[in-house]
Parts: structure tokens; sequence; C-alpha cells
């Protein structure tokens, strides 16, 4: 199963600027942004690739994924 890439800059591209301020100035905000980013492409490894990993643990993957997506747009979106 294939995804499409999850940039949160191509995807909320009016929090982009805001995005890159917070990255420089919130540690909470960076370490949010950089594990999004990291599970991102350990997901899209697992998909491309076929990767063994338990359906189970692509699911928990992709739900702290989108939990950490959800605190990133609110955090820049305030």
């Amino acid at each position: 199963m294939q995804t499409e890439h999850q940039d949160l800059k191509k995807e909320f591209p009016q929090l982009a600027a805001r995005m890159d301020v917070l990255q420089q100035s919130n540690a909470h905000f960076a370490k949010a942004l950089d594990e999004f980013n990291v599970l991102t492409a350990e997901i899209e490894h697992i998909e491309r690739n076929d990767a063994t990993a338990g359906e189970s643990v692509l699911e928990q993957m992709k739900k702290r994924r989108l939990a950490l997506k959800d605190e990133i747009y609110r955090m820049a979106s305030a």
C-alpha cells in the first residue's frame, strides 16, 4: 500500500512561515515536528518496501503521527 508523502508545510501553506519561526524558537514544537517527520519517514519506508511491521504497529505509528499533526497544527495556528 502506497500513500502520499505528508509534508506539513505543503499541506498547510498558510502556516509555513509560522512553523519555521516556531521550529527555531519553541523546543516543544521543534521536537513534535521532528518526531512527525521521523514517523512519516518510517511509515513510508514500511509501506514502500513492504517491510515486516505488524499491522497493529503500523496503525499505532499512524495514530501517533496524526496526534502530532493535530498538535503541530494547533500550535502553529494559535
